[in-house]
């Protein structure tokens, strides 16, 4: 940590949160005083020291007080620590991907311009999630040609896996920070489609049905269903095949 003049700052160099879940960043000082009157300021910035953004700011007025949050941006962040006892700590809630930052915090005494000090490095808060599927669809390539996709996110960004019916299928990969996308080309055998997930903290799955209906006189009208996974299509399949074969 940062020491000068019995001062020190001190904040682990990394934490890990999970996605839609919190996280707490320590952070610990010390001072070359006995006890402090004075008003106290307790500051935590993101990206760079001194200058970056501030996300948190608390002050307490006197050695009874508690610290009265000044800031918290977007209502996320929360005083755990009590600075009177030389602990800055805060919580961070629902945590994003936005909150992938480097965090520094900060401790401000009235009275003396030197009595300031900040953890110079910081601390990493990296963020780790679970696959989640986000997206699964089937659409028109043109013509009678139709292709499925599926994309999910995580932290490491997930593998994604096709499974079905998939005869000599081609597939593609698009892939941007947590988020994959998979698409399998040219569906031509009817079935149900699954989509999988999967990275070192989890795996989820997504299916989508796809059936081509003629009807009986061989005209040309085709129809697509594709649902998420559910008892729906049963539903779905009945009905409609009904209507078409009553057509024909």
């Amino acid at each position: 940590g940062l020491q000068t003049s019995g001062w020190s700052v001190q904040v682990p160099s990394d934490v890990t949160g999970e996605f839609g879940k919190m996280a707490v960043l320590p952070c610990t000082f010390t001072h070359p005083y006995k006890t402090i009157e004075r008003t106290l300021t307790a500051i935590w910035r993101v990206r760079e020291p001194y200058n970056g953004t501030v996300v948190f700011k608390c002050v307490t007025q006197g050695a009874g007080e508690l610290c009265k949050t000044a800031v918290s941006h977007k209502n996320k962040y929360k005083l755990l620590g009590n600075p009177r006892h030389k602990d800055l700590t805060i919580r961070i809630d629902n945590l994003t991907w936005s909150d992938s930052e480097r965090y520094f915090c900060r401790v401000e005494l009235s009275g003396d311009s030197h009595d300031k000090y900040e953890s110079r490095n910081g601390l990493k808060l990296h963020i780790i999630a679970a696959p989640r599927i986000t997206n699964i669809t089937v659409s028109s390539s043109g013509g009678s040609s139709f292709r499925a996709r599926c994309t999910a996110e995580g932290e490491p960004a997930p593998s994604l896996t096709w499974s079905g019916p998939l005869s000599s299928n081609l597939t593609s990969v698009t892939s941007g920070g947590h988020q994959v996308t998979k698409e399998l080309q040219h569906l031509a055998q009817d079935g149900k489609y699954t989509c999988t997930a999967v990275n070192s903290h989890g795996r989820a799955e997504g299916a989508v049905y796809f059936y081509k209906f003629k009807a009986s006189n061989s005209s040309p009208l085709l129809m697509l269903i594709f649902v998420p996974l559910g008892i729906k299509v049963l539903v779905l399949l009945a009905l409609l095949g009904f209507a078409v074969f009553w057509r024909g």
